[in-house]
């Protein structure tokens, strides 16, 4: 529509007259700040920013979509030009636009137009919105194939008698659920109602999720805090509650709802040492939902709602950091949140280096530690295998998935960073430091640039001569690890290490090994020492500690990798298995990066991936299709 070209155009023609250049936006205080320009999103809050979603869903099991509407509410910039409205979507077909001058109490239909459509990015929506419009309301349904959704089948899930669905908004899949802003910088409210079929539960990341059993098929849902779009998560299935402490508790499906319960019990001692640290507590409730075993990621710190894979379930509580990290980003992610995709390292590396704090001080030092020397090591070999420029904190994503930047860096070389700060200012100060700033910036989304700022003028300036600007840039913009760089210790796994050489040289037996205490950290630093083993190697450690049949899925993902490595057979079956029935990307990306290194192996992967991906998250196979050359059918 050539009247649609022309509006865009007086948009970009208004900012520049009334001073805003496309960058400067108002932040959830009112305060002006600067407006990163998002190269992942297509809408222009610069000049139309909205603020509030009212959700309105009917969750259709058997079409595999939403169908409904979304009411916007926005603020414009000064003046009262005709200037469209701009939104971000993927697959969603628009029924009707609509715009309301008395707040919602009658609408008129206007005119839309969806843009060509990208393969990263989706399709623009532009809608035309009168000088006088105060909301807008979107009548749509959503695709089976909406990338941020996932619908399971009965036989997909824990308990297999009944459907299960899923939202994971991270980075821009939102869109594809939701026309919206879909920018980490667009913080929003929102409201929902929901209905399903009857007998299943739905739960959000907001007020409202029931801890009853009664699941009458309607559902309401409120965020009055702003966040940003990709923390707007839903779920819908045969759930249960079981409550973990004043403030927090655990939905999973009933089959799994007790061990979780066991499992995640330190949530409560976990939330008061962080508020001890770092302030209080912002979002009321924490609650976990453990989701069924094809959820890609380990866990998604929906706000109110953290979302978990099951392979963290291990018995034992040695793989219950992953809580303290969704826990973490209660702080660092959620309450200041990475303006654009580029500045993930503000997310998870700050959250990266909570997430050592918090198991500190509920389990211990020697935990942390072991922990983070085995991240540290981690990183040095996926550092190796980088190019230089995604070795960069503040990395460039211009023209890629943002899904790309999902790599260990920011996680671990982030944290590095701030540990290094620690160490050189003393824990005191930098603890002191890291409070003001989420007190600074919380409910807001901000640049690397902010930080570093932020960083000179709090920490740099008023201690000189510790850090220098250099250093700093160092980390941030340069590729690699600094010399400098924090070297954590662990006197258990260097007691590991020595047991591992003197196993691969012969000098001691599988069997006569003493692992009674290990922890989870001990046993995968005992397999990751293995660069190669025989066969008769490999059947020793397999008989005397189960390996292939072992139950902690990040044992079991090591060994399983190590088979592959190592021809090991006898692994094969469980192999197969492992990968037919877990999704977590972080397990089934690498297991078939190894399939796919030799040409038997390649052949066997694509066998198994024919039956396996119908399985995964869109998050999964989108990154195995890479491996694989796969092309679908």
């Amino acid at each position: 529509m050539r009247v649609l070209r022309l509006l865009i155009i007086s948009c970009i023609l208004f900012c520049v007259s009334m001073g805003l250049g496309c960058k400067t936006g108002e932040n959830t205080k009112g305060d002006k700040e600067e407006m990163a320009k998002d190269v992942h999103s297509y809408a222009n809050p610069e000049a139309i920013r909205v603020t509030n979603l009212d959700l309105d869903w009917d969750v259709l099991f058997d079409k595999k979509m939403f169908k409904g509407s979304v009411v916007l509410s926005f603020k414009r910039g000064k003046g009262k030009e005709k200037i469209p409205m701009i939104l971000d979507s993927r697959d969603l077909t628009i029924e009707k636009a609509e715009t309301s001058n008395d707040g919602g109490k009658t609408y008129t239909e206007t005119k839309f137009e969806l843009g060509d459509e990208d393969k990263i990015l989706g399709s623009s929506l532009t809608i035309e919105l009168p000088v006088d419009a105060d909301k807008v309301r979107i009548s749509y349904s959503s695709s089976p194939k909406a990338s941020g959704l996932q619908w399971l089948k009965p036989e997909q899930t824990a308990g297999k008698k009944m459907p299960f669905m899923y939202s994971q908004g991270e980075a821009i899949h939102t869109r594809s659920f939701i026309p919206l802003q879909d920018s980490p910088n667009v913080r929003v409210t929102y409201t929902s109602k929901i209905r399903t079929p009857k007998g299943l539960l739905a739960v959000m990341s907001a007020e409202g999720n029931s801890q009853e059993k009664a699941r009458d098929g309607e559902y309401e849902f409120k965020m009055t805090k702003a966040i940003p779009p990709y923390l707007i998560a839903v779920a819908v299935g045969d759930l249960e509650f079981r409550p973990l402490g004043k403030r927090a508790g655990v939905y999973s499906e009933p089959s799994v709802v007790e061990k979780a319960a066991k499992e995640f019990e330190d949530a409560e001692k976990m939330i008061a040492a962080t508020e001890k640290i770092y302030g209080k507590y912002a979002w009321g409730r924490y609650d976990l939902l453990v989701l069924p075993p094809s959820f890609p990621l380990g866990g998604m710190e929906n706000p109110m709602l953290t979302f978990a894979t099951p392979t963290i379930l291990a018995g034992d509580k040695s793989l219950v950091s992953l809580v303290a990290h969704e826990l973490a980003h209660s702080w660092s992610g959620n309450l200041v949140t990475n303006a654009t995709w580029r500045d993930f390292w503000l997310n998870e590396g700050f959250t990266t280096y909570l997430t050592y704090r918090i198991t500190e001080a509920v389990y211990g030092k020697k935990q942390s530690e072991m922990e983070a020397a085995l991240a540290k090591k981690g990183l040095l070999e996926e550092l190796k295998e980088t190019k230089e420029p995604d070795q960069i904190l503040h990395v460039n994503l211009n023209g890629r998935d943002p899904d790309d930047g999902f790599t260990g860096i920011p996680y671990d070389k982030g944290s590095l960073f701030l540990r290094y700060l620690e160490e050189k200012f003393g824990r005191e100060k930098f603890d002191e430091f890291v409070k003001s700033y989420f007190a600074k910036y919380s409910f807001q989304s901000i640049t690397t640039e902010t930080f570093v700022a932020y960083l000179k003028a709090n920490l740099l300036d008023k201690n000189p001569g510790i850090v220098t600007e250099e250093e700093v840039d160092e980390w941030v913009n340069k590729p690699g690890l600094p010399k400098t760089a924090p070297k954590p210790k662990s006197d258990a796994l260097t007691a590991v290490d020595v047991i591992s050489k003197e196993f691969e040289e012969g000098k001691t037996k599988a069997k006569d090994i003493e692992t009674k205490d290990w922890s989870t950290q001990e046993w995968l630093r005992f397999l990751r020492n293995f660069e190669k083993l025989d066969t008769e190697k490999m059947k020793e450690l397999d008989e005397a500690f189960g390996f292939t049949k072992a139950g902690n899925s990040e044992v079991a993902f090591q060994w399983l990798k190590m088979s592959i490595q190592n021809k090991y057979a006898p692994a094969d079956a469980r192999l197969e298995e492992f990968l037919m029935t877990v999704g977590r990307r972080k397990f089934i990306k690498p297991l078939f990066d190894e399939l796919a290194k030799t040409p038997e192996g390649k052949e066997r992967a694509m066998k198994i991936y024919k039956k396996s991906r119908s399985g995964y998250h869109s998050m999964t196979f989108t990154s195995v299709d890479k491996v694989l050359g796969w092309k679908a059918e």
